[in-house]
């Protein structure tokens, strides 16, 4: 949003994000009558909310198993030194690999934490090997597997 004051979201609205939460592919026509709105102040309300920033995109979902991505690692990776410079090339570096699906710097014992889906262990091998470790300035990392996916969603308490 701009430096215009930001709007206050109400009861409509919140409903409207939780529905298109649960299926952006919803027609106008049955998100407005799942709202009790009629069509066009539903449309102008949904434009409204994507103009206004709380509506960023609309993907589709895919089923990592049926697509050979099951094996999920998380990595912790410490940096050799903590600057702005290496914070920027990490940040390129790993923003090109697309086995990694979600770079998070965080606050604590290391300096990023990477969610990795592979279709192996010996291609998580691979790319720990030929990728993470060629990056330049990363000290060290520590990988976790996950055995089992017990809550994996990208909705938001809304």
């Amino acid at each position: 949003m701009s430096k215009q004051k930001r709007r206050v979201l109400d009861r409509i609205d919140y409903k409207i994000l939780r529905r298109l939460q649960g299926n952006a592919r919803l027609t106008n026509a049955d998100l407005a009558r799942s709202v009790n709105l009629s069509p066009t102040p539903c449309l102008e309300r949904v434009r409204r909310l994507e103009a206004d920033g709380y509506i960023l995109d609309y993907v589709t979902l895919l089923n990592p198993q049926k697509l050979g991505a099951g094996v999920i690692s998380f990595i912790q990776v410490s940096l050799d030194r903590t600057n702005a410079d290496v914070f920027e090339r990490f940040k390129e570096q790993v923003s090109a690999c697309p086995e990694v699906m979600e770079c998070h710097m965080v606050a604590g014992g290391f300096d990023y934490l990477l969610k990795v889906r592979t279709r192996s262990m010996l291609e998580y091998r691979d790319f720990l090997g030929q990728t993470l470790a060629r990056m330049s300035d990363i000290k060290q990392t520590h990988t976790y597997v996950v055995m089992e996916e017990v809550k994996a969603t990208h909705a938001i308490a809304v």
